[in-house]
């Protein structure tokens, strides 16, 4: 090893190889310095941190403490009550397989003390979560104290003026996804097509089955359509699920094309969402 740094340092010439020791020796030097500064210098062993320097430290723990702390809750069924979500409420592992175990056999509570009665919480539980206990309708409609789905009836609400708290009352919805659906919606100025709950990201496919079976569409929003054969680059592009690189396809389709386009030339056009094409052609004029 020894012999290959010397027969690498022939390389160099020799004012480079001066340069080089002369860099290793203030390397050398520069910690030879700070170790002997780190050892007797005052200000490395006497380094204090004044009171209020540490109470004004610990302030801002305790409020970054007191923010982790404050989980906003959103009213919701307890009868659907998810193992994360029990674990965010802080429920007991028992308490949790206690409810799911009596929703498999499809029966429902309708009430908080009912929820205590089959769950098990504590008092103190009870107290703190159920004011944000949301029971459907549904779940009022008693016969021998147990609910189940085959018995009572959901009625079918307009997706279009549905409210956050009506999302929240279908299974597998939370606040999380029902503020999505209401996002789309809103982007939209309102769905056209029921269709369209399938494009909202991240929704499972049993929230999508679920929000089909218990929505519909019923005020429909005003669209103003768009003549695919006379509209801009940038008219196209407004159109939903239309971006503005699909508007360039369109255009160069357009321009080739010796007919006017109908809805069935769409499908020609390279990277056109197919999976969209019902719900697109309902925002075209031709």
């Amino acid at each position: 090893m020894k012999w290959k740094i010397l027969n690498r340092m022939r390389m160099f010439t020799s004012s480079q190889r001066k340069g080089i020791f002369v860099l290793l020796f203030l390397i050398f030097i520069i910690q030879i310095a700070f170790f002997y500064y780190r050892n007797n210098s005052s200000d490395f062993n006497d380094f204090q941190i004044d009171a209020s320097t540490i109470a004004l430290y610990q302030k801002e723990i305790d409020s970054l403490k007191q923010l982790k702390s404050k989980r906003k809750i959103y009213p919701f069924n307890p009868n659907f009550i998810t193992d994360n979500k029990g674990y965010f409420l802080e429920m007991k592992i028992e308490e949790i397989d206690k409810l799911l175990a009596f929703r498999k056999s499809d029966k429902y509570v309708n009430s908080a003390k009912e929820f205590q009665q089959v769950t098990g919480v504590s008092d103190e539980w009870l107290v703190k979560y159920s004011p944000y206990f949301k029971f459907p309708e549904w779940t009022q409609q008693k016969s021998n104290n147990q609910y189940t789905a085959q018995s009572v009836s959901i009625p079918v609400k307009d997706i279009n003026k549905a409210t956050l708290d009506d999302l929240i009352l279908i299974k597998g919805i939370g606040p999380a996804y029902a503020e999505r659906i209401l996002n789309e919606r809103n982007k939209y100025s309102g769905f056209v097509h029921m269709d369209q709950v399938n494009f909202v990201y991240g929704l499972p496919p049993e929230v999508v089955h679920s929000l089909k079976k218990y929505f519909k569409i019923g005020s429909k929003p005003v669209v103003n359509r768009i003549n695919i054969n006379t509209a801009s680059r940038e008219e196209l592009s407004k159109i939903p699920y239309i971006n503005y690189q699909l508007s360039r396809e369109i255009l160069i389709y357009r321009s080739k094309s010796d007919n006017l386009l109908k809805i069935e030339d769409l499908k020609k056009i390279k990277g056109f969402p197919l999976d969209k094409l019902n719900i697109i052609a309902l925002y075209l004029d031709y």
